[in-house]
């Protein structure tokens, strides 16, 4: 064979190389560029779903303020409407969420012992614990006692001692023990006073609690 065309007949590697990656491109590009597009849409769309989600907390936080300020000036009836219309409009938001422990805060503190424990239940299946939560327990308590609902409102109470400080948890004993005896149930009434003196003797809680146990029982020695 002359030389020319054995020349002519030898492959350029580079050519090769460049015929295998238009080869690779033809049969997986295509799918790469799927993939890539279909990163982006979803990218997109989480980035839409948490700036709606945000717009939403902004616009259920402004009107909750409303709420909490009208709480706070003794407006209860106005400030548990708004409060309420938060809940149901921006339900699944934390302000919307906390629009029902402030409607509960105002049932109670107008004395409608009822819708409070409904609202406090309400956030509770919500929030179930954490500092705001046992707060929230704590009213709880008290809207079931003032509702008569003596023994769940104990049961509450007993849950809440050591969830504050010593002061509180003295504060939650008495109440149990209140509780107790307008049930008529003065041994474990005196259960939870003895507690305060042994427990919490730096609860002013204490001196009430050496008073009722000595009255509860007359050979009781400080």
């Amino acid at each position: 064979m002359p030389l020319e065309s054995r020349k002519n007949v030898i492959e350029d590697p580079g050519a090769e190389l460049l015929d295998r990656a238009a080869g690779l491109w033809q049969r997986f590009g295509r799918i790469a560029l799927i993939v890539v597009v279909a990163l982006v849409a979803v990218g997109l769309g989480t980035y839409y779903v948490f700036a709606g989600r945000a717009r939403r907390e902004n616009s259920a936080a402004e009107k909750l303020a409303q709420a909490n300020e009208l709480f706070w000036r003794a407006e209860y009836d106005r400030s548990r409407q708004i409060a309420l219309e938060v809940s149901r409009q921006y339900a699944g938001t934390p302000s919307g969420t906390d629009a029902l422990r402030i409607a509960g805060d105002d049932a109670y503190w107008r004395g409608n012992w009822k819708d409070a424990i409904a609202d406090y239940r309400a956030y509770l299946k919500k929030i179930g614990s954490g500092l705001l939560a046992n707060t929230v327990k704590r009213s709880l308590a008290y809207a079931l006692e003032s509702d008569g609902q003596l023994a769940e409102a104990v049961t509450y109470y007993d849950q809440l001692v050591g969830a504050f400080e010593r002061e509180t948890s003295g504060e939650m004993l008495y109440a149990a023990a209140r509780c107790l005896l307008a049930q008529g149930k003065p041994e474990e009434a005196k259960q939870r006073l003895q507690r305060i003196v042994d427990e919490f003797p730096d609860s002013s809680f204490q001196v009430q609690a050496r008073v009722d146990l000595a009255r509860l029982s007359p050979s009781y020695v400080n």
